[in-house]
């Protein structure tokens, strides 16, 4: 795998069933490793400076079932079984806007409210 300066990997996550994207993040070396040792999808967060599992807060983790690299080997793949909504907005994708008409418009079905659920599980 090549890291970039940073020490970080961008990580495509999708659907393992639907194919959908659900997320974009990015790992280092130590995420990537539990990664694979527990198969849940872990993270690096660039602004908490800090590994993270997805679903660590609200429940919502992903199981993994397959990593690919592309042909450059310097992004990943990570195709999972999602326990619930990818987005931190209550979407199931982090990708839940399309641009039409010069403006960005909301094409996805709110599955939960982030404070509420957030709330909950601390």
């Amino acid at each position: 795998m090549k890291f970039n300066k940073d020490g970080l990997i961008p990580v495509i996550v999708q659907d393992y069933d639907t194919k959908k994207v659900l997320m974009l993040a990015y790992m280092n070396e130590e995420a990537f490793e539990k990664t694979v040792k527990t198969k849940r999808a872990t993270f690096f967060s660039r602004s908490r400076k800090k590994i993270w599992i997805k679903g660590e807060e609200s429940g919502n983790f992903q199981e993994v079932v397959e990593i690919q690299i592309d042909c450059d080997e310097d992004t990943l793949l990570i195709l999972v079984k999602p326990k619930g909504p990818a987005c931190h907005e209550g979407y199931e994708s982090c990708f839940f806007r399309k641009y039409e008409n010069g403006k960005w418009i909301i094409f996805e079905e709110k599955k939960f409210e982030p404070d509420e659920v957030y709330k909950k599980n601390r």
